[in-house]
């Protein structure tokens, strides 16, 4: 099978993200005894500078992680809505979708904590050994991606006339970032300065053994209490230019940050041909991923099947797989200490059973159809019911950050995976607090997040907004075990298209795995991919594409022209333009370690030795 690299194997450490410098910080944690823990908060914090279109400190993060020895867990990353963030205060300013930017679309930020209690609890290193890198890079610059001065030049006017602090980072010299050209952030690199000095000055000389630890816990405070809480929300309360065209201030205080910490909760799980697979729960996109897999038949993608891999009617099963999976999605996944998420039924093998009936192996559905657990009666949003307007197509490019024909900014992410000699592996998307989310706050040099645009505007439904409640996000990380042990970690940006790529990269290392010995991280990476829109989108303006396949041109033409012989409505992308996939594994019978990295599009690499 041809591959564009190699999938690179070693016994010391991996690390794959979505750009090189966060590898390469990763694989520097690594040689210096740092463990995977400490190389991905290393690697995350640099992503925030090398794609600041992709994500930013004031995000999110769901993670994934697996200590050597013990099983997975979750660190949950996602900040909830404030307190003041309800229905009826959107409403007034009459909205009927929360806009896709400006600070009245912010949660309360959650992915700083998250990598502070991860550092805190798992790591080996100091804050300032693993920041030191970021600092470096927004400091004394690091040569720009295309991509970001791309989309920088999408928000060129908004950025010159309203959003200025903005320009005044993203528009050196008034122009857009080169490729290649040193972009520096140097209020990012003073802001995190000033936080270490400020967490090094509040622990006494005389910590010993538990200063690390104790100058975590200050930093995190300093985030919650001190001047970066302050700046956060006065910057929220000011109006600011959004999606709806009009200047509306945020709902985010400083109670809010104070009163937010991310925790840890149990993974969701599901087995199938041998692979147990985990994920966040059903506050973030994660459990979709499982119900594909329930979906499938034990033999499927296996030669004979009539469903052999890569074929018409293996891209068929799976786009109506993701469907079904998608409208149960909708309908029922939300933040689960605050919503009835039936999710034991949505995974059993008798629902799955009789949602599989629904597929027609001749014909591309259009129509929205969750299911109806446990008798219970499934509750869409309007735009998703027939009841809105549910033609508006996907912005072109879907996946990637660009701006739609309705003159809306989307954002994207980034992932990264490490897995050390020891056996310790970690899995995490990090997103949200995008260059063209916010503007970016006076002496913090970074902006807001955006996450609650992914809410309704509609009581009653599991992702409704709702003070507290943690928004549903497509933010979706993997880890996947053999016989109890985990062996892969696996994620990609994209959106509502996470949870698709990813499973066909899983099919495809696990077909390999069974019928050739081995995986293969990268063919399964480099394989041809594809995705439908035939759901409601996760973004503003929540359109839905009924029918709709995008695919790159490798699928083939004789592919192609089945799936449209079938009803589905096929666009044919490039070549290389499908999926962002990163991923690390482990064979613990010999401890090998592998790793692979998406070529497409953006920056993505791995490292290891």
């Amino acid at each position: 099978m041809f591959t564009t690299r190699p999938t690179l194997q070693g016994t010391f450490g991996m690390a794959s993200s979505t750009h090189w410098l966060a590898s390469s910080a990763a694989m520097a944690v690594l040689e210096d005894d740092g463990n995977a823990f400490d190389a991905a908060v290393a690697a995350a914090f640099v992503l925030h500078v090398v794609e600041p279109h992709l994500n930013g400190p004031a995000g999110e993060v769901p993670i994934i992680l697996a200590p050597a020895g013990a099983g997975p867990r979750v660190l949950c990353g996602q900040g909830p809505a404030p307190a003041g963030a309800d229905i009826a205060h959107y409403t007034s300013l009459g909205l009927e979708l929360v806009p896709g930017t400006g600070p009245l679309a912010a949660a309360v930020p959650g992915a700083f904590d998250a990598w502070m209690l991860l550092l805190r609890d798992h790591g080996t290193k100091s804050l300032a050994d693993v920041l030191k890198y970021a600092v470096g890079y927004a400091e004394h610059g690091h040569p720009v991606v295309e991509r970001v001065g791309g989309t920088v030049e999408t928000v060129r006017e908004l950025f010159e006339t309203e959003w200025t602090t903005s320009a005044e980072v993203y528009l050196p010299g008034g122009r857009s970032p080169a490729p290649g050209s040193l972009l520096r952030n140097p209020a990012l690199a003073a802001t995190w300065q000033r936080l270490l000095a400020e967490a090094r000055a509040a622990v006494p000389d005389g910590a010993g053994t538990g200063r690390r630890e104790a100058e975590i816990e200050a930093a995190r405070r300093v985030w919650r209490e001190g001047f970066i809480a302050e700046a956060l929300a006065g910057f929220a309360a000011r109006p600011v230019m959004d999606t709806s065209g009009e200047r509306h201030a945020g709902t985010l205080t400083g109670d809010d940050l104070a009163g937010y910490a991310a925790h840890y909760e149990e993974p969701v799980t599901h087995e199938w041909n041998g692979w147990t697979v985990a994920k966040a729960g059903p506050w973030s996109q994660g459990p979709a991923l499982l119900q594909q897999l329930a979906l499938l038949d034990d033999d499927f993608g296996t030669p004979g099947s009539g469903t052999e891999y890569g074929g018409a009617d293996y891209v068929h099963t799976l786009v109506e797989g993701t469907k079904l999976a998608m409208a149960d999605r909708e309908a029922w996944y939300g933040d689960a200490e605050d919503a009835d998420v039936p999710l034991r039924t949505l995974l059993s093998p008798q629902y799955n059973a009789q949602r599989r009936d629904l597929v027609d192996a001749g014909r591309a559905s259009y129509v929205l159809r969750p299911g109806s657990p446990d008798g219970r009666t499934p509750r869409l949003p309007k735009a998703a019911s027939g009841e809105g307007d549910t033609t508006v197509p996907a912005a072109p490019g879907a996946g990637e950050p660009t701006v739609a024909r309705d003159g809306a900014t989307r954002g994207d992410t980034c992932h990264l995976d490490v897995v050390d000699r020891w056996g310790n592996m970690i899995s995490a998307t990090p997103s949200g607090g995008w260059l063209q989310s916010n503007p970016v706050i006076p002496g913090l040099g970074f902006p807001l997040g955006t996450r609650l645009q992914m809410t309704w505007l509609e009581p009653g439904l599991p992702n409704s907004l709702s003070p507290g409640r943690r928004p549903r996000t497509t933010l979706t990380p993997s880890l996947a075990l053999r016989d109890g042990v985990p062996v892969l970690a696996f994620g990609t940006p994209g959106g509502d298209q996470q949870d698709q790529w990813s499973l066909h990269f899983l099919l495809a290392v696990a077909l390999r795995e069974k019928f050739r010995g081995g995986y293969d991280l990268q063919g399964a990476i480099d394989a041809p991919n594809w995705h439908t829109e035939g759901f409601p989108s996760s973004f503003y303006p929540r359109a839905m594409n009924p029918g709709a396949i995008t695919v790159e041109s490798r699928i083939g033409e004789r592919v192609v022209a089945e799936l449209r012989r079938r009803g589905h409505r096929v666009t044919v992308g490039d070549a290389w333009s499908e999926g962002r996939l990163c991923a690390v594994a482990r064979d613990p019978e010999t401890g090998v370690l592998s790793a692979a990295a998406n070529p497409r599009m953006m920056q993505g690499y791995a490292v290891g030795r």
